[in-house]
């Protein structure tokens, strides 16, 4: 068994999954202190005025406040002006534009990196709130700035019933039986479907730390368009053994049975299936934040090896591996790389979410043409190392 966890209050791993993760919340004081120093409002501010930047500014009416408007992205300083007392600023994927926030996914390293959602940050003054709703994935909510009022209610599912008439998919009740107030560095994991309501005690910044599960019908999809690219499965499929005619209007049990068994034949093809999937899950949330990088040669690499780099994840791709009978496959941000068996060791160890040196061990040809694909393709980039 893994050591205690301080982000965990204390509990281990296995012991949050066995008995947490999924099925009830847990609190935790002064979980993450570290994260109070890195964003304050203005920052947030800033970043959503970025037109590259996913943001939501959500409004409450002054003279009815359970009159809900959202305003997306792009946001101009005019979205700002003459603001209503209750309002609630969404950012999404701050840990693409904050280092120090997207290293604090490594406090986090019980839940597989393919999980991983975003980081969003939730600004609002007193009273502001997103309301009384739910989500279908798991999230790790820290405060980051002030102090925001938690309360959990029931557990709800997609039959729930949502408030009519607002942009906002709004609980019309909760039956509470969890109220805290959160201060900086405190955490509140919230599992699926279970209600929730956060409203700021005062100006606040709260990191949503989400971890999100791929739905069956884009998985579908995957599929389908990996199908469509083999040319062979173009071809019509050979008719089923005919012994007896059959009305002309009917398709025959028999024939919907080998029809489907053709289907389910492909789909235990795993190699087809396994990209499918891992192109899926391996894909950046947001491409358009991804860096276009400044292109490099094996050479310069070369002459960076002594100078003191570290070889990281570039914090917008996402890098994932697979054992696939013994041979270890990569992906990354939607696509399968070939990566050399030199390498694979060390990439393995730079998806699991380490930091690589540029030094000595990597001067092979192979290795330094990997790095070089993979520093170009935004995928990996160089950090100074500190003195």
């Amino acid at each position: 068994m893994s050591q205690p966890l301080d982000v965990l209050g204390g509990i281990t791993a296995e012991q949050f999954l066995l008995e947490y993760w999924q099925k009830k919340p847990l609190l935790v004081r002064n979980a993450l202190p570290e994260i109070a120093d890195i964003l304050v409002p203005n920052d947030v501010m800033e970043l959503a005025l970025d037109e590259n930047v996913t943001a939501r500014l959500i409004k409450q009416k002054d003279k009815d406040p359970k009159q809900w408007t959202v305003k997306n992205s792009p946001l101009i300083k005019g979205d700002f002006q003459k603001m209503p007392k209750l309002w609630t600023l969404l950012v999404q994927a701050v840990d693409h534009y904050s280092f120090d926030l997207a290293e604090l996914w490594k406090k986090f390293p019980f839940i597989p990196q393919w999980r991983r959602d975003d980081i969003m940050v939730s600004y609002a003054p007193q009273g502001g709130s997103v309301g009384q709703h739910f989500d279908f994935y798991d999230v790790f909510l820290v405060q980051g700035f002030g102090h925001r009022r938690w309360q959990l209610g029931q557990m709800c599912d997609a039959e729930s019933e949502y408030v009519a008439g607002q942009p906002l998919k709004l609980l019309p009740e909760m039956n509470v039986h969890f109220d805290e107030v959160l201060a900086p560095g405190d955490l509140l994991y919230v599992p699926p479907c279970l209600s929730h309501y956060g409203v700021a005690e005062d100006e606040c910044l709260t990191f949503s730390f989400g971890f999100r599960m791929p739905n069956v019908p884009d998985m579908m999809d995957r599929i389908c368009d990996k199908f469509s690219e083999n040319q062979a499965l173009k071809n019509p499929l050979l008719d089923i053994i005919r012994d007896q005619v059959a009305r002309a209007g009917e398709v025959t049990e028999n024939e919907l049975i080998y029809l489907k068994a053709k289907i389910l034949d492909q789909l235990q093809n795993s190699m087809l299936l396994d990209d499918a999937i891992m192109s899926l899950v391996s894909e950046s949330k947001y491409p358009e934040n991804i860096p276009e990088a400044e292109e490099i040669s094996t050479t310069d690499l070369e002459e960076a090896l002594e100078h003191g780099y570290l070889i990281q994840l570039e914090p917008a791709s996402r890098l994932l591996y697979s054992d696939q009978e013994g041979e270890i496959l990569f992906w990354a941000n939607g696509e399968g790389l070939c990566i050399s068996e030199a390498f694979t060791p060390f990439l393995q160890c730079v998806a699991d979410g380490q930091a690589l040196e540029l030094n000595a061990d990597l001067a092979n040809e192979d290795i330094l043409d990997d790095l070089v694909m993979l520093l170009n393709e935004s995928i990996l980039m160089l950090v100074p190392t500190e003195e």
